[in-house]
């Protein structure tokens, strides 16, 4: 296709890739209107669904571990107006999809072993781990209102958790119950999307195994079926929610009509063709939408900015350190430095990432204090972080005064230890029930192979007794000349 130039004014954009090449290609960060480089960001590499754009203010990565899990996992995030000093998160093992809740409350983060994660991202804790899935989480991502948590993994399998469930500070220590488990895919999830929908909110997916579905999300159930003539990579919507965009294995973009009504056969799909963008030649590895049109990455270490219309490139971008694996679009604002007066305005604080679970009144975090003078709460964003030591030495000092707030934050302090004290003893007794069992597995197998040895012993023994039996009994027949 032919490359279309453009003069676009009003609020800019930039458009952010990455690659899962090696760590030292880094993030590049370009203008969307003049193509410009705006920035480079060094020392990363994420694999698909890696990467995205927290409140607009932090870019957040998971770091791609070339070994697998067993040797954990890394997680940065770069404040956008100041992307030179990133944080650096190290989880419990490698992080492979991760995703954030609309209002930038949460993050979440999928692993190789099917394990799921969830941060607050104001504190760091690490609220809930649980086994998601039996293979590698391949995508996840919130439901418009964020009360769904919805999971994708390798074998094909999307299960649907209830955020009420997990966050159940009382329910920690169990498995969450499943809100929906939804088995119609064939082959491995490459894409989730969450519509509002009309009536029920709707999501839909995409596979390798060449179709994308869309499904009821309140009742689980399939609505509808589209088949396509090859696997399918990445999924987006237009702004409008009209229109379906596929990205395939092999570098086509499929444009449908996104049709969310009941069917009476969902399986019955109209022959209508879709409409085919080429432009790629290799396979499709993320899409997005922008004020200026739809923008497709891919394995061809090359983005294009398409005009949908007419199916026209408006620009390319080209990556040639690698091939971009992900891709996201923010505000050219972001990047521009803040006064003081719009960083206290548009304080959101992000901490770094707990490893294991912390007890319930971390330092970690924005303390929230309780003055002398009233009895209701107050935050103050200007304090920062504090000790446990600092924390206690003001709740003494608060209770020698006998005021009312101050023994109220003294009994929620030791509540929340004793709840954290109970997490803890639970997790203990799981592991405590964890090593008995490998350690009875292990003795039942040495039984079974001193079972074997000895029998096989007394095979051989018998084997020898009857060959020495049989020689004798030769031995001693007649011999005829």
């Amino acid at each position: 296709m032919r490359e279309k130039k453009m003069d676009w004014s009003g609020g800019r954009e930039a458009l952010v890739v990455c690659s899962d090449r090696s760590m030292s290609v880094g993030i590049t960060v370009w203008d969307m209107v003049s193509g410009d480089q705006l920035l480079h960001i060094p020392t990363c590499a994420a694999s698909p669904h890696g990467l995205m754009c927290l409140r607009e203010q932090f870019l957040v990565a998971s770091q791609i571990h070339r070994h697998g899990s067993l040797g954990g996992g890394a997680i940065f995030i770069w404040p956008l107006n100041k992307p030179q000093s990133p944080l650096r998160n190290y989880p419990m093992e490698a992080i492979g999809p991760v995703s954030c809740s609309k209002d930038g409350v949460y993050i979440v983060g999928g692993a190789p072993s099917g394990n799921a994660y969830i941060w607050e991202v104001a504190d760091g804790r690490l609220l809930k781990t649980w086994h998601a899935h039996h293979k590698s989480l391949t995508s996840m991502v919130f439901s418009d209102d964020d009360s769904l948590l919805i999971s994708g993994s390798d074998d094909g399998m999307i299960r649907v958790w209830s955020m009420i469930s997990l966050l159940d500070i009382a329910d920690c220590g169990r498995f969450p119950s499943l809100f929906h488990s939804l088995l119609e895919h064939t082959s491995s999830i490459t894409g989730l999307l969450s519509i509002s929908g009309s009536s029920s909110p709707v999501l839909v997916s995409s596979s390798l195994d060449g179709t994308c579905k869309v499904w009821d999300l309140i009742r689980g159930r399939l609505l509808r079926t589209r088949v396509f003539p090859a696997a399918i990579t990445a999924i987006v919507l237009d702004p409008g929610e009209q229109l379906l965009f596929s990205g395939s294995a092999d570098g086509r973009i499929f444009v449908s009509m996104l049709d969310t009504g009941l069917v009476v056969d969902p399986f019955n799909v109209p022959e209508d063709r879709p409409i085919v963008l080429n432009g790629h030649n290799r396979s499709i590895t993320a899409l997005a939408f922008s004020r200026l049109g739809l923008v497709s990455a891919s394995r061809d270490c090359a983005a294009h900015l398409w005009d949908v219309a007419s199916g026209v490139i408006i620009r390319r971008f080209n990556h040639p350190k690698g091939a971009i694996t992900n891709m996201v679009v923010i505000p050219k604002s972001s990047l521009l430095s803040v006064t003081n007066h719009q960083r206290f305005s548009n304080q959101f604080r992000v901490s770094l990432l707990d490893k294991y679970p912390q007890p319930g009144n971390s330092s970690m975090g924005m303390i929230t204090l309780l003055p002398s003078c009233c009895s209701h709460r107050v935050h103050l964003p200007t304090i920062g972080f504090q000790s446990t030591v600092s924390l206690n030495q003001q709740i003494l000092d608060l209770e020698q005064e006998c005021t009312p707030g101050a023994i109220q934050m003294k009994l929620e302090t030791s509540i929340e230890n004793r709840m954290w004290a109970a997490r803890m003893t639970k997790h203990v007794m799981e592991m405590n029930k964890h090593l008995q069992s490998r350690l009875l597995d292990l003795m039942q197998n040495r039984l079974l192979l001193s079972a074997d040895s000895t029998a096989t012993r007394k095979r051989k023994r018998a084997m020898l007794e009857s060959s020495r039996i049989q020689e004798e009994e030769q031995s001693q027949l007649p011999s005829y000349q």
